[in-house]
């Protein structure tokens, strides 16, 4: 099976105000393996940034201006990820700017869609982890994966503790061996070990008061908005059983 982790970063958060991908960063798994194959490429925008845009990433259109545009790096970007699954964090945004990108270029290009299947770990990790931040960093922190050299998004970098943080929640098979040259090389000490499937009782789990207050806030601006929340119905029929 060949994975293709990707991110992108781009000039704002939404395509459909005309923001640009600016960076995409792409790593290549074979049989959930690296294959030492990656994919980088910073794009010239052709357009500013929005306010707080170029903070995150840390790129100025100063740096790339001399880049080449989407249009030129299509054909080797499609060649790199076609018939791969994607595995994206919140794969809905950097989708629909690739799809965004792509149409642009005319119909002889089609919809990425057509050419990968996507797997959102967002998602993924939303259902192992219902309730609790499944943002990259936090996952990072949660799965082991050393992420203290990421002070700013770098599409490259973010594909990168990506695979080796997707690789730990779908009981992923060991040290990915991203840090040097030199050291994928050498012997590669186990990092992400296999997950034995549980046959006792669920532990208990203790949910972080800051994650309880964020949920307990959504929950809230669900009832302003809809009247009620799901919660509302099925919570006291949970508790009559339990009685």
């Amino acid at each position: 099976m060949r994975h293709i982790i990707l991110d992108t970063e781009t000039t704002g958060l939404e395509w459909k105000k005309g923001n640009r991908v600016v960076e995409i960063g792409c790593v290549e798994l074979i049989e959930r393996r690296p294959s030492g194959r990656t994919y980088h490429q910073y794009i010239n925008p052709e357009r500013e940034f929005e306010p707080g845009a170029q903070e995150v990433t840390g790129l100025t259109l100063e740096f790339l201006a001399d880049k080449p545009k989407f249009a030129q790096i299509a054909d080797e970007f499609l060649a790199f990820v076609d018939g791969a699954e994607l595995v994206i964090h919140n794969a809905a945004f950097d989708m629909g700017f690739l799809e965004h990108e792509l149409s642009r270029l005319g119909d002889g290009y089609g919809k990425l869609r057509d050419r990968v299947t996507v797997q959102d770990s967002l998602e993924l990790a939303r259902q192992r982890y219902p309730g609790q931040r499944n943002s990259l960093d936090a996952l990072c922190k949660r799965l082991g994966v050393d992420n203290s050299h990421r002070q700013l998004h770098g599409a490259l970098l973010d594909a990168q503790l990506l695979a080796e943080a997707w690789l730990a929640l779908t009981a992923g098979q060991g040290e990915i061996g991203f840090a040097s040259a030199e050291s994928s090389a050498g012997t590669r000490s186990s990092r992400a070990a296999v997950i034995p499937i549980a046959t006792g009782p669920r532990p208990s789990i203790a949910v972080p008061v800051e994650d309880l207050e964020l949920h307990q806030a959504r929950v809230e601006a669900i009832r302003r908005k809809a009247g009620r929340c799901v919660w509302d119905v099925e919570a006291p029929a949970a508790e009559s059983a339990a009685g």
